[in-house]
């Protein structure tokens, strides 16, 4: 069984920085495109940012020149770092990632359990 495991939130000022991960645990195959989504109170879940296996990135018009999305294929493992955070921000933050556990497998989106990320003074 695959599982995303997130880390990194918090509560921070707002202008203030916070960096999230995710990785998966289990036993896998390749790891495909990432990427953060996030869902505040009262509102849909919406994309942050995506980024393919080889590095091309994709980010929210919200979010752009202030989140930078970026992966490490050797540990598998997703970044999200968010500078000058707003109150806006606040939400739940939740890795995507799509998974092939095996060669012959196709992949399968797989989602962490979140990790709340609060910006308030």
């Amino acid at each position: 069984q695959v599982q995303l495991v997130e880390s990194g939130g918090g509560l921070v000022q707002p202008g203030g920085s916070l960096r999230l991960s995710c990785a998966p645990s289990g036993s896998l195959f390749s790891v495909n495109a990432m990427g953060w989504y996030r869902q505040a109170p009262g509102k849909e879940r919406e994309l942050v940012a995506a980024i393919t296996r080889d590095g091309v990135a994709n980010y929210a018009d919200s979010v752009k020149g202030r989140f930078t999305i970026s992966r490490d294929n050797a540990k598998n493992t997703v970044y999200l770092q968010m500078n000058s955070l707003k109150p806006e921000d606040t939400a739940v933050y939740y890795c995507n990632a799509n998974i092939k556990r095996t060669l012959y497998a196709r992949g399968t989106d797989y989602w962490g359990k979140g990790t709340l990320v609060t910006v308030s003074s």
